[in-house]
Formats: structure tokens, C-alpha cells, sequence
């Protein structure tokens, strides 16, 4: 991830905090000033707009979970390995930051997403397309449309997180373990 200037990730960071909280409409920019703990002329400095900021906080949001998944991540790595590891890194970082996974969620059943060329989207994307499509063409996992795949893999780590978060379940290690195994049972070739 490119290195974001201190003030610009606390206002990114504080927009995350007060959107959870309020909504997109029930966040001015004055708001986000005041908790980002800058003049309220700092946050026109790096974004000319509240829709920029908000879809530059998307953008700053795939990458810190790309990151996340990408950090335990090695190439030595076996491909059932890489798959569990891409599991449960998406669903603990989405656990350790639910600021994320709540404004994600809004933000894709908003206008916004409309707006994020597919192009954007799709870069971040990449690296999971990548893995899944490499993984159909060795034969590990089963030979289907891979955005379907993508998006059940996407979506159970998702819905884990926000059980989870919502106190429905609390997920330890080994459920965890037992859910990626669940989801690769799903999707590997038989």
C-alpha cells in the first residue's frame, strides 16, 4: 500500500468510525474535521469533495484487506494452505475491523459503487481471480464460473465476520478452521 500522509489516513480513518455510526448522510465533513483532530480547510486539501472521500475510503479499504490477506501469505505456500489462509485472514481482518466490513457493506448497496468503475474494482480483485483461476486450471478446485466461486468465498467470510461481531457466535481459531473447511469442501474438485 502507498504511504498515506498522517493527517489524510486519520481523516480516512475517522470517516470509517463516523459512517459506521451515522451513515454516509449523517456524516458532514465538518464532523470528520473535528475527529480527525484537523482544520476543517485540511480535509479539502486532499479531498475536494464528501463523494471523493468516500470513494477514495473504498479504495483505502481493499487495500488494507488485500494487505491483510496477502501478509501471512508465502510462496512456498500449498494451494489448500493459500486457501485457508485467504479464508481466515479476509473473515479476522474483517473481525478486527469492523469499521470496514460495516462501511463496505454500505457502500456497496449505495449509488457510490455505481459509480467505481468496474476497471477500480477489478484491480483489487485481481489477486483473488488470480488465485481462484489458477486454482480451476491445475484441477484443485472445481471447473465453474469463477466470479460465482468468488463470490461464495467473498460472502461466507463476510457473513462470519458480522455473526461474529454481532454476538450471534464468537468464532475461536479452530471454528474458523472448521468454516474454511466447509467452504473449501464447496469448492474443490472432486
Amino acid at each position: 500500500m502507498e504511504i498515506i500522509a498522517d493527517k489524510k489516513k486519520a481523516i480516512l480513518e475517522s470517516t470509517l468510525k463516523l459512517i459506521k455510526e451515522n451513515g454516509f448522510h449523517g456524516t458532514p465533513m465538518s464532523q470528520v474535521a473535528k475527529k480527525a483532530g484537523v482544520a476543517a480547510g485540511t480535509i479539502y486539501h486532499y479531498f475536494d469533495s464528501k463523494d471523493t472521500l468516500i470513494m477514495e475510503l473504498y479504495t483505502y479499504t481493499q487495500h488494507r484487506l488485500l494487505d491483510a490477506i496477502l501478509a501471512n501469505s508465502h510462496e512456498g505456500m500449498d494451494y489448500k494452505a493459500q486457501f485457508f489462509n485467504y479464508w481466515i485472514s479476509r473473515c479476522k481482518f474483517y473481525i478486527q475491523n469492523p469499521d470496514v466490513l460495516f462501511f463496505m457493506e454500505q457502500f456497496v448497496n449505495s449509488p457510490y459503487y455505481n459509480r467505481f468503475s468496474k476497471e477500480q474494482d477489478e484491480r483489487f480483485q485481481k489477486e483473488v481471480f488470480q488465485f481462484i483461476a489458477s486454482g480451476v486450471e491445475r484441477g484443485i478446485l472445481r471447473p465453474m464460473n469463477q466470479r460465482l466461486m468468488c463470490i461464495m468465498i467473498h460472502s461466507s467470510a463476510h457473513s462470519a465476520a458480522k455473526v461474529h461481531l454481532l454476538d450471534r457466535v464468537t468464532l475461536t481459531d479452530e471454528e474458523l478452521q472448521q468454516l474454511a473447511q466447509m467452504v473449501w469442501d464447496g469448492v474443490k474438485s472432486n
